[in-house]
């Protein structure tokens, strides 16, 4: 019997998040850094920082002490790295997503790139709108977001990323002000 094909990067995910952020697969630099998001030319730790989801920029080696502010991190493909148009159909796991957004159960799901969505969805990206999306039964609240990879630059539209984090600060803020039992 084969032995599982380790992760390039583990899953950052624990029960009662606040959000899930999830990419299409660690890139070269990632993998290699063997952090989240490593790449010289990606957006996402200023992103973070610029919306208010993080109080200051992290840097991608620090991408456990997200968990303390109530985010985490995964792939759709978690078993493969490189470029989104080099991943092998085989390295995409939907299945695995689906039941570790059941187990843990946070409150908002948001996709890092319309590729990311489109696996999950099994649709073409060119039907996926960014923004809040469509409720699925047993699911969290799903977000779609443009790609914050330097390869992406051409799509970056940092709205849906300010869209998505007011509606995390608001899952926060309603959080904080329930009565305590």
């Amino acid at each position: 019997m084969d032995a599982p094909i380790p992760d390039i990067l583990p899953d950052l995910l624990t029960d009662k998040l606040d959000l899930v952020i999830c990419g299409t697969a660690a890139g070269a630099a990632s993998a290699a850094r063997g952090a989240y998001y490593a790449g010289p030319g990606n957006r996402f730790w200023p992103i973070l920082a610029e919306t208010g989801l993080t109080p200051r920029r992290f840097l991608p080696p620090e991408f456990p002490a997200l968990l303390s502010l109530g985010i985490g991190l995964t792939d759709v493909c978690k078993t493969v790295s490189g470029q989104d148009e080099h991943l092998p159909r085989h390295g995409f796991d939907r299945l695995r997503l689906h039941a570790a957004m059941q187990r843990y159960r946070p409150r908002l799901l948001a996709f890092n790139s319309k590729r990311a969505a489109s696996e999950f969805y099994a649709m073409p990206t060119g039907r996926i709108a960014y923004g809040m999306q469509p409720p699925l039964p047993e699911m969290p609240e799903i977000w779609v977001l443009p790609s914050t990879s330097g390869l992406a630059c051409r799509a970056w539209n940092a709205t849906p990323w300010q869209a998505m984090a007011s509606r995390v600060a608001a899952i926060r803020q309603d959080r904080n002000s329930a009565p305590a039992r």
